[in-house]
C-alpha cells in the first residue's frame, strides 16, 4: 500500500475517533447535567420532607400539651391536627409536583431519605405547638409574652399561615371605607347639633312647650338603645355593606318624613330611626377603626370630623331659618347627604367579609385546635356582653360622658345670661367654643394621649375637666367662663376614641360589635338623661346646678375608667 493512502486512512479513521469522542462527550455532559439536576432535587425533597418530620414533631408536642391541660386522649389530640398536617403534605406534593414535573422524578414519601441526603441538609429548629386553646382578645396578643419558640425557628410557609395585619393604606379599599366613615360621622354631627338651633322654629311651628318637644331627645336616645342588642345579629346575618347601607337608607326615609313638615308625633318616629340608624353606624365604624394599625389615633380623626358637623351645621341651620327658609328645608342638606352616604357605604364595604381583617397571627394547628373553643364561646353573646366587666363599665363611662357633653352644650348658655349677666347675642358662640374644642381636642390630643398612654391620659384628662368646671362655677367673669367652656371641651374630646380603643383590646374580637354597640347605644342616652334631668333641677334650683351635675358626671367617670382591667404591655 503506497504511503500517501496510508496517510489518507490515517487522517479519515482519526476524522472519525474525534467525531465519536465529541458525540459522546455531548452525551456525557448532558447525562451529568440530568444526574446533577436529580440530586438537587432530592435534596430540595429531602429538605422538605425533613420539615414535615420536623412539623409532625411539633404536632406531636402540641398534642402532648393540649391533652396535658385540657384532659383529651392523644388519640382525639391528633385527630384535632391531623387536618392542617394532611393539608400541608398535600399543598407541598402538588406545588413540586407542579414545579418539576418535566425534569425529575419525585419519590414516594414513604423512602426513607438516604444518609448522604440527610447530612446534606440544613436542619431547622424543633417549633413547638400551642400551649392553649383558648379564645383571646386583642389585647392579650399584644400584652401576652412571646412564646411558643424555644429558639429562632427557620418557618415553613406550609406549617404557618401569616396574617397581613390591616391598615389605612392595605386593602387599598380601606381609603375609601375611611373616607366612607368620615362622610357618616359628618352626617351624625350635623345631625346632633342642628336640632338644637332649629329647636325654637319647631316649637313655634307645632306650637307646643319644651317638655313636649323634648320627647325628640328621649325617641332619640330610645333608638340608640334598640340598636344595641340587634347589631351583632345583623351584622352576622347581611354583612357589613347590606347593613350599613341599609341604616342609611333609614337615615333618608327619616329626614324624608321631616322635610315634609308631618304632624309631630311622626316627627318623634323618625327621630326614634334616626337614632336607631346611627347607633348601627357608630358600632360598626368603630369596630371597623379600632381594628386597622393606629386605630386609636384613626377613630380620634373620625370624631374630629363628628365635631366640624357640629360646628358646621348651627350655622348653616341658622343662616337658612334667618333668611326666612322654612326650617325643615334643612334636613334636605342631610339627606342629600345621606345618599351619598348609602353609594359609599356600599360600595367600600361590598367584598368586606371575604378580605382578611384580623391582625393576628395563628398557625394551622392554632386555627384548628381552637374550632371547637370558639364555636361554644359564639354561643349567647348578648348574654355574656350583658356580663362582660368592660361592657358594663364602659357603658357606665360613656353615658356619663355623653351626659355631661350635652348638659353642657344645653344649659351652659343659660347659666351665663342668668348667673353672670351675659348677652344672649354674644354668649351664643361659647357652645361653637365648646363643639371647636371637642373637634380640636379629638385631631390634635388624641396621639399624644395615645403615645403617653391611654389609661393614664384620660385620668387626667377627666381631672383637667372637673378642674376647668369648678372654674366655671366660682369665676364671676363671663369671658373666663367662656375660655373655661372651650378649654373643656378640648379635654372632652380626646376621652371617647381613646376610650374606644382600650375596650377595643379589652373585648374579644367576637364580642366586639356586641359590647360595643351596647357601649354606644347606652351611652348615647346619657345625651337624654344628662340634660333632662339638668333642666328638671333648674327650674327649681336655677341654671347653677349645671356645674355640680357635671362635676359628680366626672366623678363617676373617672371610677368607671379606673374599674376597667388593665392592659399589660408585652414583655420581650
Amino acid at each position: 500500500m503506497q504511503w500517501w493512502v496510508r496517510i489518507l486512512i490515517t487522517i479519515r479513521v482519526s476524522h472519525r475517533i474525534s467525531k465519536v469522542a465529541n458525540m459522546g462527550l455531548s452525551i456525557g455532559e448532558g447525562r451529568l447535567r440530568q444526574f446533577m439536576s436529580k440530586i438537587i432535587h432530592s435534596s430540595n425533597y429531602g429538605e422538605k420532607l425533613t420539615s414535615r418530620i420536623t412539623t409532625s414533631h411539633a404536632c406531636q408536642t402540641a398534642n402532648d400539651t393540649t391533652s396535658k391541660e385540657s384532659g383529651i386522649s392523644t388519640s382525639q389530640a391528633s385527630q384535632v391536627v391531623s387536618e392542617p398536617q394532611a393539608i400541608a403534605t398535600k399543598a407541598s406534593m402538588r406545588s413540586d409536583t407542579t414545579r418539576h414535573n418535566d425534569d425529575v422524578f419525585l419519590p414516594s414519601a414513604s423512602r426513607r431519605p438516604t444518609d448522604i441526603e440527610l447530612d446534606a441538609l440544613q436542619w431547622g429548629h424543633k417549633v413547638n405547638g400551642p400551649e392553649s386553646t383558648s379564645a383571646v382578645t386583642p389585647g392579650d396578643l399584644e400584652s401576652s409574652p412571646v412564646s411558643g419558640l424555644s429558639s429562632p425557628a427557620r418557618v415553613n410557609p406550609q406549617q404557618h399561615i401569616a396574617v397581613t395585619p390591616s391598615s389605612p393604606k392595605y386593602p387599598y379599599m380601606n381609603r375609601w371605607r375611611i373616607l366612607a366613615t368620615c362622610i357618616a360621622f359628618f352626617v351624625q354631627g350635623m345631625n346632633d347639633s342642628a336640632t338644637g338651633a332649629l329647636l325654637p322654629y319647631m316649637e313655634r311651628y307645632y306650637h307646643i312647650s319644651h317638655a313636649i318637644m323634648s320627647l325628640i331627645f328621649v325617641a332619640n336616645a330610645c333608638g340608640f338603645i334598640a340598636a344595641g342588642p340587634v347589631c351583632h345579629i345583623l351584622n352576622n346575618r347581611f354583612g357589613r355593606a347590606r347593613v350599613l347601607s341599609s341604616c342609611t337608607i333609614l337615615n333618608t326615609l327619616a329626614y324624608t318624613a321631616i322635610v315634609c313638615q308631618p304632624p309631630f308625633p311622626v316627627v318623634i318616629v323618625a327621630f326614634f330611626f334616626l337614632g336607631f340608624g346611627f347607633a348601627i353606624i357608630l358600632a360598626l365604624d368603630n369596630v371597623f377603626l379600632v381594628n386597622l394599625q393606629g386605630g386609636t389615633t384613626l377613630l380620634g380623626y373620625m370624631h374630629g370630623t363628628y365635631g366640624v358637623g357640629g360646628i358646621v351645621a348651627p350655622f348653616v341651620a341658622t343662616a337658612m331659618v334667618s333668611q326666612g327658609i322654612r326650617w325643615s328645608l334643612f334636613y334636605a342638606i342631610l339627606l342629600a347627604l345621606s345618599l351619598i352616604s348609602t353609594v359609599a357605604f356600599f360600595w367600600t364595604f361590598r367584598n368586606y367579609e371575604s378580605e382578611t381583617t384580623s391582625a393576628q397571627l395563628l398557625t394551622a394547628l392554632e386555627r384548628t385546635a381552637s374550632r371547637q373553643t370558639d364555636s361554644e364561646e359564639k354561643k349567647n353573646i348578648l348574654k355574656k356582653a350583658l356580663r362582660n366587666r368592660t361592657t358594663l363599665l364602659g357603658a357606665l363611662l360613656i353615658f356619663s360622658y355623653q351626659a355631661a357633653e350635652v348638659a353642657i352644650s344645653g344649659w351652659v348658655i343659660s347659666f351665663l345670661i342668668d348667673y353672670r349677666n351675659g348677652d344672649p347675642t354674644q354668649v351664643g358662640y361659647v357652645t361653637s367654643g365648646f363643639w371647636g374644642g371637642i373637634t380640636l381636642g379629638r385631631f390634635l390630643l388624641v396621639m399624644p394621649c395615645h403615645k403617653i398612654g391611654d389609661r393614664i391620659s384620660i385620668v387626667i384628662l377627666i381631672a383637667g375637666t372637673a378642674a376647668f368646671q369648678f372654674m366655671v362655677w366660682f369665676l364671676p367673669n363671663v369671658i373666663g367662663n367662656a375660655v373655661a367652656v372651650a378649654i373643656i371641651g378640648l379635654l372632652l374630646g380626646p376621652i371617647y376614641p381613646c376610650a374606644t380603643g382600650v375596650f377595643s383590646k379589652l373585648l374579644p374580637s367576637y364580642m366586639q360589635i356586641t359590647s360595643l354597640g351596647l357601649i354606644g347605644s347606652v351611652g348615647s342616652s346619657g345625651g337624654a338623661v344628662g340634660p333632662l334631668l339638668t333642666g328638671a333641677l333648674a327650674q327649681k334650683l336655677g341654671t347653677v346646678v349645671l356645674n355640680p351635675i357635671c362635676i359628680v358626671l366626672c366623678v363617676v367617670m373617672e371610677c368607671a375608667w379606673l374599674g376597667l382591667p388593665r392592659v399589660v404591655k408585652r414583655s420581650e
